[in-house]
């Protein structure tokens, strides 16, 4: 079999996850590789647990990431602190909340659900009176849902939940790195992010942190593997109530991300590194300087979508800043428009889910992705690509509303959540 030396082709990726990885990422991933209990590489491991905590705005001991793509995160989390009959309540507003009750069910949990209209997101008071309703052990709930561009505050029930003594869940996968996750002040127990969306790192690790909340719950489960456990840890190890995953087992991986170095898992040596150059160069830029530049981006992208014509779909307010959602206009075949921009523009935007199947198109403005010149091409490839498909835009009104917006004073706004 004569196989050729890879080649993939040149994308503009603009879709809300993965997006396109920063040079400087890449340059890092070909770094040699070290043992995982070398002295370098645990110093490596450290610098990401430390720069971790900055990420999320923490003084929380653990930080660190699952190797996994983001929803290993999400059920790492999960299964260490669910026990089955465990009340969890999981507000869904979108695709993603779905996927939160799917893991907690797979765990034996008595799942609660509440639902909005996607597009919407919900009062946090109607959140905390259904807390106080049905007393959780767990709320698990999305920050940035991708899947209608909608970012839900959390900023009142992470206290009411702390009040309740509820733990509070929160996959922040889309919004880590491109929004405000204030994890301490907003009284979050356990949040999970992911590497491929806005920290511009390829998919495959998912960085959580979690208190002393969830630490307490993980340590009465906590059981070490038979051939590496100690004769006190055989003899005191939990039977009944143990984690149910190995793999994604925090009680373990805590040893193994501690001094103590407790084998579990050969350590994703390149994607560390990786992982290491994403969040210091998120650090070096500035959280909120980062925040900023996502909204900035943003209102570049949306003004020229509304110059040209196109309908921003859903509540405006909470509106989530790394992903923009388009009503495709009437008799207009959304995956046409997408399979044109790809072939014709080397662009690549996305569908969504479920109900808005073909009904709208999401743009992500994500980490690396999102700038000028990525913005400006999506715009004029867009208008290019509907023309051809017999919707009338403003012609060039869009691409020019975007190029006024650049030009003006600039005047970065910074996101607060």
């Amino acid at each position: 079999m004569n196989v050729k030396p890879l080649q993939v082709p040149l994308r503009t990726i603009m879709t809300p996850g993965p997006v396109e990885v920063d040079p400087r990422v890449l340059q890092a991933m070909s770094t040699p590789i070290l043992g995982q209990f070398d002295p370098a590489f645990t110093d490596i491991m450290n610098e990401v647990m430390e720069m971790l905590r900055q990420l999320f705005q923490t003084e929380n001991q653990w930080a660190f990431p699952i190797d996994g793509t983001s929803r290993s995160g999400n059920e790492a989390l999960l299964c260490s602190i669910i026990e089955p009959g465990d009340k969890v309540l999981v507000p869904v507003f979108g695709r993603f909340g779905h996927l939160l009750v799917e893991i907690c069910e797979r765990y034996g949990a008595e799942v609660h659900t509440m639902e909005c209209p996607w597009g919407e997101v919900f009062n946090q008071q109607d959140i905390i009176n259904k807390v106080i309703e049905i007393q959780p052990k767990i709320v698990a709930i999305v920050h940035g849902e991708t899947s209608t561009g909608r970012m839900q505050p959390l900023n009142l029930l992470g206290p009411a939940c702390r009040k309740q003594d509820v733990l509070l869940i929160v996959d922040a996968v889309a919004s880590i790195g491109g929004a405000n996750v204030a994890v301490d002040e907003w009284c979050l127990d356990g949040v999970i992010g992911g590497t491929q969306k806005c920290l511009s790192v390829p998919a495959g690790m998912a960085p959580i942190t979690y208190n002393e909340r969830v630490e307490k719950v993980i340590l009465q489960r906590k059981k070490v593997e038979y051939g590496i456990a100690t004769a006190e840890e055989l003899e005191k190890g939990s039977y009944t109530n143990r984690i149910r995953s190995n793999y994604f087992d925090l009680a373990m991986l805590q040893d193994y991300w501690s001094p103590r170095r407790l084998n579990h898992h050969t350590e994703a040596t390149s994607m560390i590194y990786a992982l290491r150059e994403g969040l210091r160069l998120v650090l070096e830029e500035g959280l909120y300087e980062r925040f900023g530049r996502h909204s900035y981006h943003e209102n570049a992208l949306v003004k020229g979508l509304e110059a040209m014509g196109l309908t921003i779909y859903g509540d405006a307010t909470h509106k989530l800043p790394t992903v923009t959602c388009i009503e495709i206009p009437t008799g207009i075949d959304g995956d046409s428009v997408r399979k044109m921009l790809l072939e014709q523009f080397g662009i690549e935007i996305a569908s969504s889910f479920g109900p808005l199947h073909g009904k709208i198109l999401r743009i992500g403005t994500m980490g690396f992705s999102c700038r000028k010149e990525n913005i400006l091409a999506v715009l004029s490839a867009l208008e290019a690509v509907l023309i051809r498909h017999g919707f009338e835009p403003n012609r060039g009104a869009g691409l020019q509303a975007a190029l006024d917006f650049y030009e003006a004073p600039v005047c970065i706004p910074v996101q607060e959540g």
